[in-house]
C-alpha cells in the first residue's frame, strides 16, 4: 500500500485536525498504533510541524470524513498528480563531490584485495568511470604516488554489504567463466638403474674337503734302509 511522503508529519496533522482512531492513523501511515498514541500524548514528535495531507493531494475530506464516521474502515491514499520519484536505473554509483577524491584510493585497494572484480563492478561499486580504473590499474594516473589503496567501505564509498555482494557476484562468474584446465596423461618417466656395487662380502667357506697331494699325485714311496739293502 502507498504511504505519505511524510509518515510521521502527516501522522501529526491528522492526530490534531481529525477524529480518526489511532489504528486507522498508523495504518495510513504505516506507523506502529503505539508510536501514534505517543504522538497524541506529546512524547514524540514534539515541535514537528504537521504535513496537511489534503494539501499535499495524498487524502480527501471526503476520504477523512468516510473513516471518521466508521472506524472499520481503512483510509485510501489519493493519486497525486504530483510527478512519482522514478526508480534509478543500473548504472555506475553516484558519490559526492566531497568523496570523489577518495575513489582512486578505493580503486588501488579492490584491485589489490579482489582482483576477481573487473572494471564495469568496480565503477558500478564505488560510481567511478572506467578510464580512471585503468590508469590507476596501469599505474598512468596523474597522482598515482599519492594513492594509497583503503576500503571502500572505510571511505564510505560503499556499505559492507555491497562489497561482499559485489565480491560474491565476482567470484561466481570469475569461477563459471575461467577455462578449465585441460589434463593430460604424460608416461611418468622411468627412474634410471641404480648402479651396482661390488660384492664386498667375504667368500663363503666351502664344506668340501681340501686336495692332498696323495689325493693329486698318488701315494709317495718312502725311502728306507730295507731298499737299498
Amino acid at each position: 500500500m502507498a504511504q505519505p511522503l511524510m509518515p510521521k508529519a502527516t501522522a501529526v496533522w491528522l492526530v490534531e485536525n481529525t477524529a480518526l482512531s489511532f489504528d486507522q492513523i498508523a495504518d495510513f501511515v504505516g506507523l506502529h498504533e503505539l508510536e501514534v498514541q505517543a504522538i497524541a500524548d506529546g512524547e514524540v514528535a514534539v515541535g514537528m510541524q504537521g504535513a496537511d495531507p489534503i494539501a499535499a493531494g495524498e487524502l480527501t475530506q471526503a476520504e477523512i470524513d468516510r473513516c471518521q464516521k466508521d472506524p472499520n474502515a481503512s483510509l485510501k491514499i489519493s493519486k497525486g498528480t504530483l510527478p512519482q520519484p522514478k526508480m534509478r536505473g543500473k548504472g555506475a554509483r553516484y558519490t559526492p563531490v566531497s568523496k570523489r577524491q577518495d575513489r582512486p584510493d578505493a580503486i588501488a585497494w579492490l584491485l589489490k584485495h579482489h582482483p576477481e572484480m573487473t572494471d564495469p563492478q568496480i565503477s558500478r561499486l564505488i560510481g567511478t568511470t572506467k578510464p580512471t580504473i585503468k590508469s590507476v590499474r596501469d599505474r598512468s594516473h596523474w597522482n598515482i604516488a599519492g594513492i594509497k589503496p583503503q576500503s571502500p567501505v572505510g571511505l564510505g564509498l560503499c556499505s559492507e554489504a555491497d562489497l561482499e555482494k559485489m565480491v560474491a557476484v565476482a567470484r561466481a562468474k570469475a569461477g563459471t567463466t575461467r577455462a578449465p584446465a585441460q589434463t593430460s596423461i604424460v608416461a611418468a618417466p622411468q627412474a634410471a638403474p641404480e648402479p651396482k656395487l661390488p660384492d664386498m662380502s667375504p667368500p663363503v667357506k666351502s664344506h668340501e674337503p681340501v686336495p692332498t697331494v696323495e689325493s693329486v699325485f698318488g701315494p709317495s714311496k718312502r725311502h728306507t734302509d730295507e731298499d737299498d739293502a
